[in-house]
């Protein structure tokens, strides 16, 4: 954790918290998170308008080398990984036989390991398949996180903010649009349906530019020090408090939060960053490539708008969403946001119209239909 004066560990506000380190990387030394440090309201706005640092020291880290790498996990992901080079980063997923998300990681691939970060209490499970699957191949994924740590700078001018680390220039995510149903083959380019900029940093690691702003996968040992230069040259830290607002606000679903066993990528908007809908055979594909070409997938992710009135309190994930008495869907990630007030993501029915007159227990509930 960034230790500094005001900071309030996420699992001293909720033991509970899925917010804290995996028990095998907290006996190795990996320490909690931030939930915030005094003023979740400011950080938010550093967050929406300049930008902040945010510590996600607490999510699982998986290298990945061996010269077989690339292909090897292209085969076994939803990406098209084959002609993934140096220098670049993308997102990938873990799919069922029958097509369900079990897995995200966002990538990074320095020409010699190609690494995945993923959700704390997720790394266990992904090293697991991964390891199952080695067979003969040349490969070596190992679980990192005790050696290395993610943090976030977020916001608008993250990347202005990089240049105090050595690093200028980064590119703006490359996202391929997603083919409407029915496309021909071939129209999708073989590539990954996006790639983010990687450049090495300086002082050890790698800066990732992604869509809330740049990520810095960095040696644990050396954290310290990119934290103090980056707070030196005045760039202040947030809480996951203020990153997970402005991640609400910008409808990226969070697996394993916003998701439950039985969602499919097309339903919470993880065809465009994560899933290549031309790149042939994986787990899962042929329940991606029917809903796709059928054009509606069972249900959608939404913006809610609650009410706030019967309580301050946000809605616990996995809260139901009601209609009329029926449960029409669930919360995921719910938060109390600077400007929207208190704010959910939440999986629907598709057939609930956008003026539908929700419940999320007792608070009313108005989808955002933009």
């Amino acid at each position: 954790m960034i230790d500094i004066a005001g900071a309030v560990a996420a699992e001293a506000i909720d033991e509970e918290t899925r917010d804290q380190p995996e028990p095998a990387h907290r006996a190795a030394g990996v320490r909690g998170v931030a939930a915030h440090y005094g003023d979740p309201m400011r950080e938010q706005r550093t967050l929406a308008t300049a930008v902040g640092l945010v510590d996600r020291s607490h999510r699982g880290v998986i290298a990945v080398p061996g010269e077989e790498r690339i292909s090897w996990l292209h085969t076994l992901t939803s990406q098209h990984l084959a002609t993934l080079g140096a220098g670049q980063g993308t997102e990938l997923l873990v799919l069922s036989p029958h097509g369900h998300v079990e897995q995200h990681a966002m990538v990074a691939e320095d020409g010699e390991t190609t690494w995945l970060d993923t959700e704390p209490g997720a790394t266990a499970g992904l090293l697991s398949y991964l390891e199952r699957m080695r067979f003969f191949s040349k490969v070596e994924p190992r679980d990192v996180t005790a050696d290395h740590a993610l943090l976030s700078l977020v916001g608008p001018e993250a990347v202005g903010a990089l240049g105090t680390l050595g690093v200028a220039g980064l590119a703006e995510p490359d996202l391929v649009t997603v083919p409407g149903p029915k496309f021909r083959a071939g129209e999708l380019p073989p590539r990954p349906t996006v790639v983010y900029d990687v450049q090495p940093l300086p002082t050890g690691g790698w800066a990732r530019r992604v869509a809330l702003g740049v990520d810095l996968l960095v040696p644990r040992d050396g954290m310290t020090q990119v934290v103090a230069e980056l707070r030196g040259a005045g760039v202040p830290v947030a809480g996951l408090w203020a990153y997970e607002a402005v991640r609400v606000a910008a409808r990226r679903p969070r697996v394993g939060v916003d998701t439950d066993h039985r969602t499919i990528p097309a339903e919470v908007g993880l065809i465009a960053p994560a899933v290549h809908l031309d790149k042939g055979c994986y787990r899962g594909q042929e329940t991606v490539a029917r809903v796709h070409n059928m054009g509606k997938p069972p249900r959608r992710l939404v913006l809610l708008h609650l009410d706030g009135v019967t309580t301050d309190q946000p809605p616990v994930a996995g809260t139901p969403v009601t209609l009329d008495g029926r449960a029409v869907g669930f919360v995921g990630t719910a938060v109390h946001h600077y400007e929207l007030g208190q704010i959910a993501l939440a999986v629907l029915k598709r057939n609930v119209p956008d003026d539908a007159r929700l419940l999320v227990g007792e608070t009313a509930a108005a989808i955002d239909p933009a």
